[in-house]
């Protein structure tokens, strides 16, 4: 079947997508562009049929909103607009006219792009969509051009999104989406959706701890393994803006794009702007079935190295904070390999006058007290020891007290006639300027070819204040263009050293995004490294983003953070629910201790790639007595299971664990880290998903094990 199917007569186009079918119809004659079906398969004989009837018209009515790929601010439209424009004499009504559309549908993959302009004034746009045969996301874009001749005035973009989705019309509307702060993301929140506007925004020129660029809606139905979800997610890393509208006629519509309001962008005759890719996703298969195929596109899609196991690293930021020096991080590396890391990360502190946040951010050279024949001969230790060499970065950084503010103070970004408030002593370069990401690759490319970097923790610990380009009409316009300059950087980066493996940090999960995640091979969740506290992080980060991408470090007990205690199983067991890493100061483990430690990171490695890169089920959430997550490796063959209990038995009895996606006809045989299970246990598939296993724990206040499923010969 072809991945695009038209009815020319009628103008309907389906994009059919892995069993899933996204509908619209282009009408010439109204000048716009309809949403006619988003959910289960269907052919165009279905819904080749002149369009429905809008109702009965009054004068107080806009048949249009809620409806169209795209609106616009104009004629008889009163939902707020995805696209808004401020043409040279202030107005901002749109007229538009479809001028047609082109396909490219090839064997895997498909596309499709609509032209569409304004009937009088000097602006055209197209609609862009991508869809392919082995997922069921939607990739959707548009590109915005001014189409005067040279020397006519610009015009100026007020909004500008990426798609607008048009939801069925449902009994009643359910939002989930995600929020927090720094050291607590990503907790899932579901509630239902308001009548009027409901926006989720980034106003910080990042991603946000706060928020991520992602929602999911449904009829308020939706169990984990069942019922309609439709997910909408932006790739984009700088200020974003989402906003779900619901009517009081029954209508939800999900607008989004790059800037949050008040961003403008202007264009000259001749220039074009194209916005972030917007993912739609609809599942049957409710939020689980949503987060899995979401977790695939993710994986065979979006990341730079997909069927790369990411490895079990060491970072030294807790064991050391600034505190760094040649002979300390040589006795942790050579811990970091006595218990089974793979990559051995020096984090913040080994550069410039770094001997607190106060200085040195922008003075990439070793600190000559630290190291005083540079970083090559610790960089020759680890890889002595087997292991990569990995350091921390901050590009988009400076401190006030730094040899290059001093020299170049102009490159801030910051708008020269307002006070400076420096967060963590420090200040944003402005990376929408050229000269400033030539200087960031060029640094950067040295740095990793002398010291022979293997791997990048690129860090971004503040937020945007008193930002903007003086001078231009769009000063506002970097809220965006900053993160597009990082981009840049990191794509040349990367094309310049393709063995360079990357990580996403921005003071923990402050830029997880689809956008990033294109450039980079995992993300750093949170600061927060409790091991308990993570639970509730991951459970919401696994939402959209896979297992393969989840930085998650075992640290030390009690927390530096929160001060809990929490035996070292249970840190281990949270931690393998993504890409292990160690974060703890070795130097004061116990050799039971590290031994320990040993045995767990053998354990993970033996089942990484099923962790990693298999389908994910979550049985239950954080605040359930008997919490687990399940995952499955592609083939089937095997299956891990990772249980925890966050405080004291409860005297309910907790349910059984019910296990998902495994064969129903094959029998495993299952191994239990915890001792619970007698030695041997084998079950069928069919009795695990209908009886499922004890929810039984071993003892103690903080309890966990690990269940290893392996398909009997």
């Amino acid at each position: 079947m072809q991945l695009i199917e038209i009815d020319r007569p009628t103008g309907t186009v389906l994009l059919h997508a892995a069993g899933t079918c996204y509908a619209l119809r282009v009408d010439p004659a109204a000048g716009t562009v309809r949403t006619v079906h988003w959910g289960g398969p269907l052919r165009a004989a279905d819904i080749a049929s002149p369009p429905e009837p809008d109702g009965e018209a009054d004068s107080f009515h806009a048949p249009l909103d809620g409806t169209e790929e795209l609106a616009v601010d104009g004629q008889v439209r009163f939902a707020p607009p995805a696209l808004e424009v401020r043409y040279p004499d202030g107005t901002s009504a749109v007229e538009p006219v479809v001028e047609g559309y082109d396909v490219r549908d090839d064997q895997d993959s498909a596309e499709l792009s609509v032209t569409i302009r304004d009937a009088g004034r000097a602006l055209g746009w197209r609609l862009h969509y991508r869809v392919r045969r082995d997922c069921p996301v939607v990739e959707r874009w548009a590109v915005f051009r001014h189409t005067g001749e040279r020397g006519a005035p610009p015009l100026t973009l007020l909004r500008h999104s990426a798609a607008q989705w048009n939801l069925p019309v449902l009994p009643a509307y359910r939002m989930s989406a995600v929020h927090g702060g720094w050291a607590g993301e990503f907790q899932l929140r579901r509630a239902p959706l308001a009548i009027g506007e409901t926006t989720l925004t980034s106003r910080r020129g990042h991603t946000g701890h706060q928020r991520n660029p992602w929602l999911a809606l449904d009829a308020g139905d939706a169990t984990e393994e069942a019922g309609e979800v439709w997910t909408v997610a932006l790739a984009t890393s700088g200020s974003w803006r989402m906003t779900t509208v619901r009517s009081a006629d029954g209508r939800c519509s999900v607008l989004g794009g790059s800037g949050h309001e008040g961003v403008e962008v202007a264009l000259a005759p001749g220039e074009s702007w194209t916005t972030p890719v917007s993912t739609g996703q609809y599942t049957p298969d409710g939020f689980g079935g949503g987060s899995r195929a979401f977790h695939s596109y993710v994986r065979d899609h979006v990341l730079p190295t997909p069927g790369e196991l990411r490895p079990v690293l060491y970072n030294s930021w807790e064991a050391t904070a600034f505190d760094v020096t040649f002979d300390g991080q040589r006795e942790l590396a050579d811990l970091a390999a006595r218990v089974g890391a793979e990559l051995f990360v020096v984090d913040d502190g080994w550069f410039g006058a770094r001997s607190s946040d106060r200085a040195g951010l922008g003075d990439w050279t070793p600190r000559p007290a630290a190291f005083p024949e540079g970083l090559r001969p610790l960089a020759d230790h680890v890889h002595g020891l087997g292991m990569r060499f990995g350091l921390w970065v901050e590009p988009e950084m400076v401190n006030p007290d730094s040899e290059l503010f001093r020299e170049k103070p102009e490159w801030v970004l910051h708008l020269p006639d307002r006070t400076a408030h420096p967060l963590r002593n420090q200040l944003v370069l402005d990376f929408s300027r050229p000269e400033v990401t030539d200087w960031a690759l060029g640094w950067l490319l040295r740095t990793v070819d002398e010291f022979a970097v293997d791997y990048l923790k690129w860090d971004f610990n503040r937020s945007f204040t008193e930002a903007g380009s003086a001078g231009r009409p769009d000063a506002r316009r970097v809220f965006v263009e900053h993160a597009l300059g990082a981009h840049r950087v990191l794509d040349e980066l990367r094309a310049a050293r393709p063995a360079l493996r990357i990580e996403a940090c921005s003071g923990g999960g402050g830029r997880v995004d689809l956008a990033s995640l294109a450039r980079t091979d995992q993300a750093w969740t949170s600061d927060n490294t409790d091991a308990v506290d993570r639970l509730a992080i991951q459970h919401g980060f696994s939402q959209l983003y896979p297992a393969q991408v989840m930085g998650a470090w075992v640290t030390d007990s009690p927390n530096p953070h929160t001060r809990r205690a929490v035996p070292q199983r249970f840190r281990f067991h949270s931690a393998m629910a993504g890409a292990l890493g160690i974060g703890g100061d070795l130097t004061r483990w116990s050799a039971a201790e590290l031994a320990e430690a040993a045995a767990y990171v053998a354990r993970y490695k033996a089942v990484r790639s099923t962790v990693q890169t298999g389908h994910q089920y979550r049985l239950g959430s954080p605040s359930d007595g008997a919490h687990a997550v399940q995952y499955v490796a592609r083939d089937g063959g095997e299956s891990v299971v990772l249980q925890w209990r966050a405080g004291p038995a409860d005297r309910v009895r907790a349910p059984r664990l019910r296990l998902r996606g495994l064969d129903p006809r094959a029998v495993y045989r299952v191994d239990d880290d915890g001792g619970t299970l007698p030695a041997g246990t084998v079950r069928s598939g069919a009795a695990l998903a209908a009886h499922g296993l004890p929810a039984q724990l071993p003892p103690g206040g903080h309890a966990s094990r690990m269940l290893t499923l392996r398909r009997a010969e």
